[in-house]
């Protein structure tokens, strides 16, 4: 079962290793260096837990917690240099559903997230719309009964569409979505993404078409 992951974490060394892991296990990841954009990517996908530093640019990793939780309902996993009792117990007080201290076993990170993933509530795993059924789960898209046959990147690029219907999604906000990075100048990949995805909508009678509305964000229209 594919799983969605928010990396909330401004050091880019350890970013770089835990998201290298995490895509290793299958989960899908997200990253944000910095309280603004670990809200902005909630606004816009469904993230079934997340990884947060307690020390962060923009804000405390404690109050950015209790938003969170004050919105949302996935569990939060607190990574901290800051080691102490008190300062665990202040962690978990403040809505954290785990704690790990700096430095840490990835091992032992990539078995709490699993073990705390275990324990979610089942929830609804498919999003529908005219005729396309996504299974969240196992990655699949069907129009009908015909399966797609997306890859893997093509199928985040579809949901994340999907997600919002009729509303122009911005071109960093549909990168992020699907690589769970800032694209920085190179929009190359989603464009190539947005190209092979329209040949199989086009390939599976869907009569839909992602398209590219005045520049500034990609819609998914009816042909």
């Amino acid at each position: 079962m594919s799983y969605t992951i928010l990396l909330v974490e401004d050091n880019p060394h350890i970013m770089k290793i835990n998201h290298e892991a995490l895509v290793m296990k299958g989960y899908h990841v997200l990253t944000a260096k910095d309280g603004q954009e670990c809200m902005a990517a909630l606004k816009t996908n469904d993230v079934d837990m997340i990884v947060l530093d307690i020390m962060l640019p923009d804000s405390d990793g404690l109050t950015l917690c209790r938003e969170i939780k004050a919105r949302y309902k996935m569990p939060i996993l607190f990574l901290s240099a800051l080691g102490e009792n008190e300062q665990i117990i202040e962690g978990l007080q403040a809505g954290g559903d785990d704690y790990m201290s700096k430095p840490y076993d990835i091992r032992v990170l990539l078995a709490r997230i699993e073990a705390r993933l275990r324990s979610l509530p089942r929830r609804k795993r498919s999003v529908t719309y005219m005729g396309l059924r996504l299974n969240t789960a196992m990655l699949t898209a069907y129009y009908g009964e015909k399966d797609l046959m997306l890859a893997r990147k093509e199928f985040f690029l579809l949901l994340a569409l999907l997600r919002s219907p009729n509303r122009l999604v911005g071109k960093e906000d549909l990168y992020r979505a699907v690589w769970g990075t800032d694209a920085g100048d190179d929009l190359n990949a989603l464009y190539a993404t947005v190209s092979r995805l329209n040949k199989k909508l086009e390939d599976g009678g869907t009569g839909k078409r992602v398209v590219n509305q005045r520049g500034e964000g990609y819609t998914l229209d009816t042909i």
